[in-house]
């Protein structure tokens, strides 16, 4: 029973004593058993250059379908010469901080890439201390930040880059009304008109640009949040000031809400149909996305792809709703006839 406390007690005293060096500075200590052999340890120190690895500080902006570069340099301080063989990895890293996604990896010029990533992503080494990525195709989920990690010998350093898709957000609920989705459903429905679920970022963008909206919506870090620019008393309080209102983190079964959607921008533009008044199905490439009538001002409803009704109002009027601009809805009619909002790619 003695010991435990006595091999405890030498510990402390060899810590104590200084003669443990421990991880420093980037560089790692070795202990050997000096040729004397008088029970002293000899130290090496594996010494060399600092690694300084960078990434841009401001966000990278791309958009759908487009390809895009991170960009990554590193350098040794001082400057080690000939260029070295090192190791370089990118990951993706995740809105709910859980493991990375494993993005690509490469040494020299042999290089590998992962998951989604297969034949999209590749390394550009124009230069001599160049650890760029190259994303082509890229895609709505390739939103968020990447880790720039370079590897030589025991030191590892990484930067981080935050790649931003240019879109729109949109709040979305299904014909069934108001809090009808689980998160794995949310998922689901933005997928359906071509997005997927916004991030924190994006909602925060989207509300800086004057959406707001009073019901809450699932985010794809599974919280569920709304953005107000009026403060009014259903939305919160009249006394609370504007902004992102948060109910935290949700049960993404049991819980249900609506979704906020996120698509990146499109070439093209929305247009009334000249056709007159149609019953739905309607007639065409029907929009879906609300946020995309920006600059519509339209007092006469039409049908969406989704088999709602709505109109957009920049300028309020009489007989054309509240006194606020936005896209007034009239729901998921199952009859009825109305006018037709088409797309048109440019």
């Amino acid at each position: 029973m003695l010991l435990f406390p006595l091999l405890l007690k030498a510990t402390l005293l060899r810590l104590a004593s200084g003669s443990y060096h421990p991880f420093y500075n980037g560089f790692y200590y070795n202990h050997i058993m000096n040729d004397n052999d008088d029970g002293q340890d000899k130290v090496d120190y594996f010494s060399g250059a600092r690694l300084v690895v960078e990434t841009s500080r401001d966000p990278i902006y791309s958009y759908n379908g487009a390809n895009v570069t991170l960009p990554c340099h590193y350098r040794y301080e001082p400057d080690q010469g000939p260029k070295r063989k090192i190791r370089i990895k990118w990951s993706k890293l995740r809105d709910d901080y859980t493991k990375e996604q494993d993005v690509m990896v490469a040494i020299g010029k042999t290089y590998m890439a992962f998951g989604d990533f297969k034949g999209r992503a590749h390394m550009r080494q124009a230069s001599r201390h160049e650890a760029s990525l190259v994303i082509s195709d890229v895609r709505l989920k390739d939103d968020g930040k990447y880790r720039c990690e370079v590897i030589d010998g025991l030191e590892d350093e990484s930067d981080v880059v935050d790649l931003r898709l240019k879109g729109i957000v949109f709040p979305y609920q299904p014909p069934r009304g108001q809090y009808r989705l689980n998160f794995h459903e949310a998922e689901h429905v933005c997928q359906e008109q071509g997005a997927i679920l916004a991030n924190f970022n994006q909602l925060f963008q989207a509300w800086s640009e004057g959406l707001d909206w009073c019901n809450a919506g699932w985010l794809a870090d599974g919280t569920v949040q709304y953005p107000i620019r009026l403060p009014r008393k259903p939305c919160g309080g009249v006394h609370l000031a504007p902004g992102i209102r948060s109910y935290g983190p949700r049960h993404r079964h049991l819980h249900r809400f609506d979704a906020f959607c996120f698509s990146s921008a499109l070439k093209g533009a929305v247009c009334p149909s000249p056709l007159g008044h149609r019953t739905w199905p309607g007639w065409g490439e029907v929009f879906y996305l609300d946020r995309l009538f920006l600059g519509l001002d339209r007092c006469n409803a039409g049908w969406l792809a989704d088999g709602s009704v709505r109109y957009p109002i920049v300028t309020p009027r009489a007989n054309c709703g509240p006194a606020e601009p936005g896209v007034r809805s009239f729901g998921f009619p199952s009859k009825g006839r109305f006018g037709v909002f088409c797309y048109r790619e440019r």
